[in-house]
């Protein structure tokens, strides 16, 4: 709706798990490399944890995607509500097996057994991807359990994938889901952005749809942003959105602090708590080097750059929101006060 407004080639902040838009920190660099092991080396069980708007489902979507798991195959629960008997019905329609397996589980692991057999000889590995695995009932994370037992004398035949918010780390420490956590092999958790991260965020987003984040959104705007959205990525893009659209409408050119101050009260998104570290705001750079670094280009959605080269990016496009002035396009290196 906005876009021609603001010279963009298509909405820089849409709610969807679109790999062409992930932005990797360092930490969700090292959570999306751990995904794709878990996938294309078949490990037993890999656990993904990260609060409501994280990205986590980005982040499989994006591992599932990449070269690495080319030779991946994968069946993907993203509601995992249900009971044993619905979900021996799902995996069965979702594996392709007959409707006699959807009735019976004993019926159910030994079809897919053969099925997994047959296409680990073809080269593929068929995996099972389950998203909101905090809402698994115990009953179900039983029925997982069983499922990572499915291999052969040398290799594990069925790899998983549970991801989940953080409540999904409590129930694993339940002694009474003791085995099931024994065969996890694998674990990553991403977190909030710091100030630094949400700045390159939506400079990343901006430069992605073809635009300028500099032009776009003042440095205070930005460290407002991260304030009320605490660092998770799906508020930081519920507020630039809804601000962008505010300038739109009031045909201003940049969202500033006034904009995103009414955004956040339109959507009573409370201050989070100023002591926090993330908070912090980055040392300024010299004029030539943050000009330099104004050019730097953050990689998402294929394979990544070395994890140093990311940290640098992601302080060179926070270095470019956090210079500019209230005017668009200007700069400047004072702290904020």
């Amino acid at each position: 709706m906005y876009e021609k407004h603001f010279g963009l080639g298509e909405l820089p902040f849409q709610l969807t798990p679109n790999p062409k838009f992930l932005f990797l920190t360092v930490r969700y660099r090292e959570a999306l490399s751990t995904l794709q092991y878990g996938l294309f080396s078949a490990k037993p069980i890999t656990v993904l944890i990260g609060q409501a708007g994280t990205g986590k489902t980005t982040l499989l979507h994006t591992a599932l995607q990449s070269e690495r798991c080319a030779n991946v195959r994968c069946v993907y629960l993203n509601n995992p509500t249900m009971t044993r008997t619905e979900f021996v019905e799902l995996l069965a329609q979702r594996f392709g097996l007959s409707a006699h397996a959807g009735e019976s589980k004993a019926a159910l692991l030994a079809e897919l057994e053969r099925v997994l057999r047959d296409r680990r000889e073809r080269g593929l590995i068929t995996a099972l991807v389950i998203d909101e695995a905090q809402s698994l009932t115990d009953e179900l994370l039983e029925e997982i359990r069983l499922l990572a037992n499915i291999e052969s004398a040398t290799e594990k035949l069925l790899p998983l994938v549970l991801a989940g918010q953080p409540q999904l780390k409590d129930r694993l420490n339940d002694p009474a889901l003791m085995q099931l956590k024994q065969r996890v092999t694998l674990r990553c958790e991403v977190a909030p952005f710091n100030v630094h991260e949400t700045a390159a965020y939506i400079a990343a987003r901006i430069r992605t749809a073809g635009g300028d984040a500099t032009r776009l959104f003042t440095r205070d705007a930005v460290m407002l942003i991260h304030e009320h959205a605490g660092g998770i990525p799906r508020t930081i893009s519920v507020i630039c959105d809804n601000a962008l659209l505010t300038c739109f409408g009031l045909g201003l050119a940049a969202v500033n602090e006034k904009v995103v101050l009414e955004v956040v009260r339109d959507f009573d998104l409370k201050q989070a708590d100023p002591r926090a570290d993330a908070l912090s705001v980055p040392e300024p750079l010299p004029l030539h080097e943050a000009a330099a670094a104004s050019d730097a280009v953050v990689r998402s959605g294929v394979e990544p750059p070395a994890p140093v080269a990311e940290r640098d990016a992601v302080s060179s496009d926070s270095q470019m929101l956090f210079g500019t002035l209230g005017k668009p396009g200007r700069f400047s290196f004072l702290r904020r006060p």
